[in-house]
């Protein structure tokens, strides 16, 4: 019941032909030997990689190393002084190494393991779009927008009961951290922050107009997600689950689709600093599907989304979070991991989850998401784990696994794609937008809300789910993933499915 890996977070092959979810990708991973007084000596045909060189927050510290990475063979593309965490291009294969050498250097190591830029070009699973004529046909009751009725997953949490008490406040801000957002479809443009967008591919903010929104070759995810948090009620296309608060777009993964980890930290630091209220990050960070504590590479990448995700809830964000698409028990005393490092040649290996993190999912104090399917079960492809997966929301299914009650005709889930258009998706992908939208009424309800409290409000009000038990999702016979825990708090739902109803009226 493993599903394909995919390049996106959460981006998930379902079976029957069915449209992927995204799952993002991210950067490369060397080792390095010596330098001191001289500048390092760097071949001509040497490879350039990212890195991140983590050090006591506060510039002191900070202007200190940045001369040693000049010294080592690097060059300063950016500093986030705030958290500690230095943005580094060197072609110095021994640069690592070396810096971690250097007095008040806490963790270093390559973001990725393919030189810059990267040179994947595989293609990446697409929606399944509706066409022109689908979406003109497209009836709804009364107070509805005309594709309301394919959103299944809008009941599954009482939305559109919480729509009939509140849209959510146009002062609360979702940021979707992912492969940008299109601004300009009819169901974003009424309700999309410009100040809190930006593109952070590189590591450092880009703030040209549009920078934030997805090329032409680019995967729709972020759209798809945007639209799921807020599309606008107006009376156009569908419905999102929080569509009277605001929507920004932080665009990380470069052309390619891999969320690489000076592009994730840059993302959290941007958001922190321009007033958003939750950050939903459907993705992991690359090349790594876990990032081991005791490889001093993947530590430092650990290291510098830690700091970043901590910073983002320490200025008022509640960041959520994708479980991930793999059917892994994020709770097992092991993984098998066969797709790290993705931007290279992976190489299978076995993980200890508790040791080796899934970030930003795993990460302390993120919420962390599973997916439902229609019929309100976990997913085929969803990650859980007791202890780990916090909550529950629809991120759709097959549909020869869990069919919609009519008028849906789709498992998966509707949502905005760029040029002015809709399509299905399904994955962990689609859950956590769920969950970011529920957060942001919660916000709406209780303005001055901390994360902290935001967050209790969103486990107390969740609808406690028992373990599906046994939990046989194809129907043939064997047992696809095994739940741990009570009605009240378990593997497969954590704390239960959202509540938008509960949301805006408690």
């Amino acid at each position: 019941m493993t599903a394909p890996h995919a390049r996106y977070r959460r981006a998930v092959a379902i079976p029957a032909g069915m449209a992927m979810a995204t799952a993002l990708a991210f950067l490369p991973n060397t080792t390095a030997t010596a330098a001191d007084e001289a500048p390092a000596a760097v071949s001509a045909d040497a490879t350039p990689l990212s890195y991140v060189v983590n050090v006591k927050p506060g510039h002191g510290t900070s202007a200190y190393v940045k001369k040693a990475v000049g010294k080592a063979g690097g060059t300063v593309v950016t500093s986030y002084d705030q958290i500690g965490v230095i943005v580094v291009h060197s072609s110095n294969p021994d640069f690592a190494k070396t810096i971690r050498k250097v007095r008040g250097v806490q963790s270093a190591g390559a973001t990725r393991t393919a030189p810059l830029p990267t040179a994947v070009t595989a293609d990446l699973g697409t929606p399944k779009a509706l066409s022109a004529a689908e979406v003109a046909r497209a009836e709804a009751p009364a107070g509805q927008d005309p594709l309301e009725p394919q959103q299944w997953d809008l009941p599954a949490i009482k939305a559109d009961k919480a729509h009939e008490k509140s849209l959510g406040s146009s002062k609360v801000t979702v940021a979707v951290i992912d492969t940008g957002v299109d601004d300009t479809h009819p169901d974003i443009a009424p309700n999309f922050d410009r100040g809190a967008s930006v593109n952070c591919v590189s590591g450092k903010p880009d703030t040209s107009d549009g920078a934030w929104r997805p090329g032409a070759s680019e995967s729709p995810h972020g759209t798809h997600v945007a639209g799921e948090i807020a599309a606008a009620k107006n009376g156009v296309g569908m419905t999102g689950v929080a569509p009277g608060v605001k929507v920004s777009g932080i665009k990380v993964s470069n052309p390619d689709g891999f969320f690489y980890t000076e592009a994730v930290v840059c993302g959290f630091v941007w958001a922190a600093e321009h007033g958003v209220d939750v950050t939903n990050n459907s993705y992991y960070t690359d090349p790594w599907y876990f990032n081991c504590k005791n490889d001093p590479d993947q530590k430092a990448l650990l290291d510098a989304v830690t700091r970043a995700s901590r910073y983002a809830e320490k200025k008022g964000a509640v960041n959520v979070a994708a479980a991930g698409n793999e059917n892994y028990d994020l709770a097992a005393d092991e993984i098998t991991d066969p797709s790290s490092p993705n931007d290279t040649t992976p190489g299978e290996r076995v993980v200890d989850p508790s040791e080796c993190l899934d970030i930003p999912t795993q990460l302390p104090g993120v919420v962390t998401v599973a997916s439902t399917g229609a019929k309100g079960i976990k997913s085929s492809f969803s990650n859980y784990g007791l202890g780990v997966a916090d909550i529950a929301a629809p991120g759709g299914d097959s549909t020869a696994y869990q069919k919609p009650e009519p008028p849906a005709t789709s498992g998966l889930i509707l949502g905005t794609l760029p040029g002015g258009k809709w399509g299905y998706m399904a994955g962990t992908s689609m859950a956590s937008p769920h969950v970011a939208g529920v957060a942001a009424l919660i916000k709406s309800t209780h303005p001055y809300a901390s994360p902290t409290l935001v967050k209790a409000l969103l486990y107390a009000q969740a609808d406690a789910t028992p373990c599906t038990d046994p939990y046989d999702i194809d129907a043939d016979g064997k047992v696809d993933a095994v739940c741990e825990g009570s009605k009240n708090r378990n593997g497969f739902y954590g704390w239960g499915i959202a509540d938008a109803l509960d949301a805006v009226t408690k």
